[in-house]
């Protein structure tokens, strides 16, 4: 079988990963996975810097508008659409692009995905509720107590990855950093891993660009239209539930604008600190040059 070239292009948000995508796409005249946990929802699109058309520059890009809000979407999920997608891609190009900030979702693909215990019905809603009632910090004290190795690497401060912890150990009365084996799964393609990255002062600035032009686009008016689904995991992330707690009175429209841009550089440190640990090479996005010879280096 000829080699199968998957081309990962990762690093943190607003750091100009859409355009390094397509460009390489247009090169190698193939297509684009979106390894982006929320750019999947049709119904959500300013918050979460979904390219538009003028972006994709006619390039097909999968796992865009392609899923509904109500759909429950995962890493493992993902891992196995995409698996299926890329066979079907590899039968007419031999390189394909695979581009996001969701860390967890790129793993999923490239290594595969443990597996862990069914959950118990009602687990993950008693959670959600000793979350909205008591708070996060109640939430992390559990994890603390029950799984103390996991609570030493996990983000505490990512309500998702807390519950889906507890969630595995209350179902299944064992820690649940003991179904995390690190085993990789056999892939029928070769993974070229490119990290982009900027100086902290030259992404936090497009970042807090970004979330001027999002709130010109109409931010706020997206969520206010997403109210109804404010419960669901992908609308309690960065760039909604900063505005979700203002539309609920929690807080200005200064301190709003203030916590967006805060949370946004913040959730950027947290994607390259999982980065850091994967197997990337790193470019600036304007080494262009640079990157397609590491490239054309390894697709023969």
């Amino acid at each position: 079988m000829p080699e199968r070239i998957l081309i990962v292009v990762a690093g943190p948000t607003a750091v100009g990963k859409t355009s390094i995508a397509v460009r390489l796409a247009q090169y190698f005249n193939t297509e684009v996975l979106s390894a982006d946990s929320r750019q999947i929802y049709k119904e959500m699109s300013i918050g979460t810097a979904k390219p538009d058309a003028s972006e994709m520059q006619g390039v097909i890009h999968h796992f865009v508008d392609s899923h509904s809000i109500s759909e429950d979407f995962n890493a493992g999920v993902f891992e196995r659409e995409s698996l299926q997608l890329l066979d079907n891609l590899f039968q007419k190009h031999k390189v394909v692009i695979l581009a996001g900030g969701t860390g967890l979702f790129i793993r999923a693909l490239l290594q595969g995905m443990d597996t862990f215990p069914v959950i118990l019905p009602g687990v993950r809603e008693s959670l959600n509720k000793i979350r909205e009632e008591q708070g996060v910090e109640v939430l992390q004290q559990m994890l603390k107590e029950k799984d103390p190795e996991y609570y030493q690497q996990v983000d505490i401060h990512n309500p998702q990855r807390v519950i889906r912890a507890l969630e595995v150990c209350l179902s299944s009365g064992q820690p649940y950093s003991s179904f995390r084996t690190g085993n990789k799964t056999p892939r029928n393609f070769t993974p070229i891993y490119i990290g982009l990255e900027r100086t902290r002062e030259e992404l936090n600035q497009r970042i807090d660009l970004r979330m001027d032009e999002m709130l010109e686009k109409g931010l706020v008016e997206e969520v206010k239209r997403l109210l109804q689904y404010k419960d669901l995991n992908a609308l309690k992330t960065v760039g909604y539930r900063e505005v979700i707690d203002f539309l609920e009175g929690q807080y200005d429209e200064a301190e709003m604008i203030r916590l967006l841009k805060q949370n946004s550089r913040n959730y950027a440190k947290r994607q390259m600190t999982w980065f850091k640990k994967e197997d990337v090479v790193w470019f600036h996005p304007d080494q262009w040059e640079e990157i397609l010879l590491l490239i054309n280096e390894r697709v023969k």
